[in-house]
């Protein structure tokens, strides 16, 4: 097995005491060392901790009696939390963390992981929670590597079921340090440049296409799932200066930030490249379309549009000229303001496998409200071009990343490795 590791337990001890020790029994047995952080406020531990609930609140600033006497639960958790992620992050900085498991009902998991979220990539990360199989999973793991583990039943006593869930997850926490992969360094080959590129069901071929022709150029090449979290955790590590250049062909979240859809990023997607300065080509990529869940999930408001099933859990909503006008401004806008002169790439053939002649949601007249739009707003502060093709088709992935290419030694980000294309 190696040098033993450092894992860090972050629950509450007042009410969580006896699942903490078969927990910290599972791993020491095992033969690693246990940091037992106390996040609770309210009780005293029933589990002697390594680093107390007093000491977490000192860390946000404040003190815990204070915190107690205010009765202010969301004070409290807002403080635990901003406590919980100095300790941790200290810890990691000091070399005595290599993995972090988390114990918790609803508080518990918003403290733990928010601590979580503040470690770095390819840190092993686990959450035993009572929120695992609920809607807000995605407030609670955010952008970072995160496992959720479910604990079927609460977290009260011990029965059969949770005593081999709290098992399961200290013997998961166990494997991902024992292997010892560590975090992730985008910069671990100077060499490479590392090129960000997003991607959709709906615009896979021309994702596919980019990773090929980046590959053999000598690229690390990052695909993202533009689904609202993967957008998210693009702009973080552009934001972060992870990323040498982006190629963003599928700005669908954009849509859904706009119409309501399940898959926002945020009103701030597209705008980290540009204000970094970096290299970046961008396609409208699934702009065509909106995304819902179940049909009985889409608003009334949108009764009468056209929807289309892509799969049982999933709804497509056509986007109207009306709506592309505006994301053409958006784009255009964000564009405009990049540091560095971006390239706009408008597929004349439509924007994703729907939207193509014959299919679902071909709809030209929209897609030309967005482009002519797109276009006005970039200016002269990008360069545009207008593509004869559907973005799937190979032309809009050799010409997005032949640009890209260009931008990238014009910028000499690692112009050794880059190789000349065919």
């Amino acid at each position: 097995m190696g040098k033993p590791k450092q894992i860090a337990v972050l629950c509450t001890l007042d009410t969580k005491g006896e699942h903490a020790a078969i927990i910290k029994t599972s791993l020491e047995d095992r033969g690693h060392k246990v940091a037992l952080i106390d996040i609770g406020v309210l009780g005293e531990p029933k589990l002697p901790p390594t680093i107390t609930h007093q000491e977490i609140a000192r860390a946000a600033g404040v003190d815990l009696d204070d915190l107690i006497a205010a009765k202010d639960r969301g004070a409290a958790l807002a403080a635990m939390s901003a406590g919980a992620v100095k300790v941790v992050t200290a810890l990691y900085c000091e070399g005595a963390l290599d993995g972090i498991l988390g114990l918790g009902g609803g508080s518990g998991t918003a403290v733990a992981t928010a601590a979580m979220r503040a470690l770095p990539v390819g840190v092993p990360k686990v959450m035993i929670s009572t929120m695992a199989a609920t809607a807000k999973v995605v407030s609670f793991v955010g952008t970072r590597d995160i496992v959720m583990l479910n604990t079927i039943t609460d977290i009260i006593g011990v029965n059969m079921i949770l005593r081999s869930v709290l098992r399961n997850g200290a013997a998961a926490i166990c494997g991902m340090v024992e292997i010892g992969m560590g975090t992730i360094s985008l910069r671990e080959d100077a060499g490479h440049p590392t090129v960000a590129v997003t991607a959709f069901g709906a615009t896979t071929p021309a994702a596919m296409r980019c990773y090929d022709l980046l590959s053999k150029a000598g690229c690390e090449t990052l695909i993202f799932h533009a689904n609202g979290a993967g957008g998210r955790a693009m702009e973080e590590l552009v934001e972060q200066g992870s990323i040498d250049a982006v190629l963003d062909l599928t700005t669908t979240e954009l849509a859904d930030e706009l119409c309501g859809g399940v898959l926002s990023a945020g009103p701030h997607r597209l705008e980290a490249a540009g204000s970094r300065g970096v290299p970046q080509v961008v396609l409208p990529g699934a702009m065509d379309m909106v995304n819902f869940t179940t049909r009985d999930t889409v608003p009334t408001k949108y009764a009468d549009r056209l929807l289309y099933s892509h799969s049982p859990n999933t709804t497509l909503m056509r986007t109207t000229t009306e709506e592309n006008v505006i994301l053409g401004r958006w784009v255009g806008e964000k564009l405009a303001r990049a540091k560095r002169p971006a390239v706009l790439i408008l597929p004349l053939g439509g924007f994703s496998e729907y939207d193509r002649v014959g299919g679902v949601f071909y709809a030209p007249e929209s897609d030309e409200a967005f482009m002519n739009e797109a276009a006005r707003q970039t200016g002269d502060r990008g360069e545009v071009l207008r593509l004869d093709a559907n973005i799937n088709e190979s032309i809009c992935a050799e010409t997005a990343v032949a640009r890209l290419l260009e931008m990238l030694r014009s910028s000499c980000v690692a112009p050794t490795k880059l190789q000349v294309q065919a």
